[in-house]
C-alpha cells in the first residue's frame, strides 16, 4: 500500500486536493495533504519542517511517496533531503526541476511578482491571483468559472520568503525513485523532456535513470481540479514505478536531424561571426540579394552539436530561400536559458548589421524570421521597426512565456508591443500549427486579434494537421506546401525577383488589412 502526502503550490493549501484524496483513499491507498504555514514572516524553511513534521508524525503501513505541486516541489525535496530513509518516491506534479541553492522565484511566470519583490526591501505576501488571474500562474485549461472561483476562494497570500529563500539540498535523496507529472496544455511534453535529456543541462541526465517514470496529462496546471479522479489514478501507477521511460542515447533520430521536406540544394556558405550567409547562385539572379535572417528557436543549451546553424531544418529553411534568388541567413544567438532573452536580442540585431554590410545583400530589403521561442525577440523589430525592415515572419511562435518559464523581461511582449503601435508596421507572416498545445495557440490569438485592431497586414498560413515543429516530423504535402507558401510570401515582400519565384500553393487562410 502506498502512503500519499500531497504538497499544493503557491497561494493554495491542503483542501485544493479533496478530490484526489477521496480517488486515492478509495483504492486503498493512504493520502494525506499538507497545509504549509501562511505566516507573512514563513520562509521556505518553515515550509521544508511543515512536511518533515508530517513524515515524522505518520507511521505508515505502505512506502511513502511525497508529491510536490510547483512550487512546492521546493519544500517535498527539502523534506525528502532531511528523510531520505523514509520516502520511497518523489513525485514531480507539473514541476520544475530545482537544484541546490535554486530559488523558487526563478520558476514564477507573473512577471509582476518579480517586480512586486524586486522593489520592496522588506516586501509583503503575494496576493493571490483572482480568477481571471491564474492563467498568469499556469494554464486553466479545464478549469470552468467555477472551479476558477473555487480555486481563488481557497487561496492566501504567498510568504515572500518562501519564493527568494535558496532550496538547501545534501544530496541524501538525489537517488530516490522519482516521477514526473506533465500536465500538457502548458505546452510541456514526454518529448520536449526527452530533448531535453540528450541535449539539455546536465541535472536533466538523472531523469533517464530506469527508476524514474514520466507521465502526461492532457489537462492545465490544476489537475487536481480540473480531472482530480485521472489524477488520482496517475499517482497510483506511478508509486507502482510505471510511466514512460527516457534515456540519454539517440536510440532514435533527434526530430532537428530529419532531413528538409523540401529540395534545399546546397549553396556557396560564408560565415561571419554568428551569421551564416547562404548565396544565390550569380546565374540564378543579380546581386546585390534581399535577405531572410533565420532565427532559430530555443531555449538551447551551449554546446549542442550540431550547432543550430548546421542542422537540417535551418540548413533548408536558408539554402531553399537561396535557391529562389534572395540570401538566406542563420543566426547563432544565445538564447541558452529564460534569462537570456536580452543577450539574445543582442546577439540577432547584431547579426543583422552583418548582413546589411555583406556586399552580397541590398541592406534596403530585410526580412527577420522567427521560430518557437524566439518569438518573444519580436518584440523589439515590432516596437521600433526600421525602414529596411520589408517582412517579418513567424513560425508557430511563442508569444508569451509558458508555464514554468519563470518571468521575461517585460520588454520581449509581443502582443503588448502590437497592441501598443501607433505607426506603420511591415508586413507580418505568420504560420500557424493546427495542433498546437492551447497556451501558444490562445497567445498566438491575441496576437491576432492585435493586428486586426492596429491594421497590421498580416498573411496566415495555416496548417491545419500540423503539430508545433511540423517540419520535423514526417514530411507531408500539407507542411510541404506550407513551408513553400511561407517563404514565397516573404520573398514577395522583399521584391526577390518574380521570375525565380514559383507559383504558391493555396494552404489555410490569408488574412491582410491595409497598413
Amino acid at each position: 500500500m502506498s502512503v500519499f502526502i500531497l504538497v499544493s503550490g503557491p497561494f493554495t493549501d491542503g483542501r485544493i486536493w479533496s478530490e484526489t484524496i477521496g480517488r486515492l483513499r478509495e483504492s486503498g491507498a493512504e493520502a494525506h495533504p499538507v497545509t504549509l504555514c501562511r505566516q507573512p514572516d514563513a520562509d521556505l524553511e518553515t515550509h521544508v519542517e511543515d512536511v518533515v513534521r508530517l513524515i515524522d508524525l505518520l507511521e505508515p503501513a505502505g512506502e511513502l511517496v511525497l508529491v510536490g505541486h510547483d512550487y512546492a516541489v521546493h519544500p517535498v525535496l527539502g523534506a525528502a533531503d532531511r528523510r531520505a530513509g523514509r520516502v520511497a518516491r518523489i513525485v514531480y506534479l507539473d514541476a520544475g526541476l530545482p537544484q541546490d541553492g535554486d530559488r523558487a522565484l526563478a520558476l514564477v511566470p507573473d512577471s509582476s511578482v518579480h517586480e512586486l519583490l524586486r522593489m520592496q526591501r522588506s516586501p509583503g505576501p503575494v496576493p493571490p491571483p483572482g480568477p481571471a488571474q491564474w492563467q498568469q500562474w499556469g494554464s486553466t485549461e479545464g478549469l470552468s468559472a467555477q472551479r476558477l472561483e473555487l480555486l481563488s476562494q481557497l487561496a492566501a497570500p504567498q510568504p515572500p520568503r518562501t519564493l527568494t529563500q535558496p532550496l538547501r539540498l545534501t544530496g541524501a535523496a538525489a537517488a530516490l525513485p522519482a516521477s514526473g507529472i506533465l500536465c500538457t496544455a502548458g505546452g510541456t511534453t514526454v518529448e520536449l523532456v526527452q530533448e531535453l535529456v540528450r541535449t539539455g543541462p546536465p541535472h536533466f541526465r538523472r531523469l533517464a535513470d530506469p527508476r524514474v517514470g514520466i507521465f502526461e496529462l492532457a489537462t492545465g496546471h490544476w489537475p487536481m481540479l480540473s480531472c482530480p479522479d485521472e489524477l488520482a489514478d496517475v499517482l497510483l501507477r506511478a508509486a507502482a514505478g510505471e510511466g514512460r521511460r527516457l534515456t540519454t542515447a539517440a536510440e532514435t533520430e533527434p526530430p532537428f536531424l530529419r532531413p528538409f521536406p523540401l529540395d534545399a540544394p546546397e549553396r556557396v556558405r560564408v560565415r561571419n561571426g554568428r551569421v551564416d550567409l547562404h548565396l544565390p547562385q550569380p546565374g540564378e539572379a543579380q546581386g546585390p540579394w534581399p535577405a531572410v535572417l533565420f532565427v532559430h528557436g530555443g531555449p538551447i543549451p551551449p554546446g549542442a552539436a550540431p550547432a543550430p546553424r548546421d542542422r537540417p531544418f535551418y540548413l533548408g529553411y536558408a539554402r531553399y530561400t537561396a535557391s529562389l534568388g534572395a540570401v538566406g541567413a542563420v543566426v547563432e544567438h544565445r538564447l541558452h536559458d529564460i534569462a537570456g532573452y536580452a543577450q539574445a536580442a543582442d546577439d540577432v540585431a547584431e547579426a543583422v548589421e552583418l548582413l546589411r554590410a555583406d556586399p552580397n545583400v541590398d541592406a534596403d530589403r530585410i526580412a527577420v524570421w522567427v521560430f518557437s521561442g524566439a518569438g518573444l525577440l519580436t518584440a523589439d523589430w515590432i516596437s521600433a521597426p526600421p525602414p529596411w525592415l520589408r517582412c517579418l515572419s513567424l513560425t508557430y511562435p511563442v508569444l508569451a512565456p509558458l508555464a514554468g518559464w519563470g518571468a521575461v523581461d517585460p520588454r520581449f511582449s509581443p502582443i503588448r508591443a502590437l497592441r501598443a503601435n501607433t505607426g506603420t508596421l511591415p508586413p507580418l507572416v505568420l504560420t500557424r500549427a493546427g495542433l498546437e498545445t492551447p497556451q501558444i495557440a490562445a497567445r498566438v490569438e491575441e496576437f491576432v486579434a492585435a493586428a486586426e485592431k492596429t491594421k497590421t497586414q498580416v498573411d496566415i498560413i495555416d496548417v491545419p494537421h500540423g503539430r508545433h515543429g511540423f517540419e520535423m516530423n514526417e514530411p507531408t504535402d500539407e507542411s510541404r506546401q506550407a513551408i513553400h507558401r511561407a517563404v514565397h510570401t516573404v520573398l514577395a515582400h522583399l521584391g526577390a525577383q518574380p521570375a525565380r519565384r514559383r507559383r504558391s500553393p493555396s494552404v489555410g487562410s490569408t488574412m491582410s488589412s491595409p497598413a
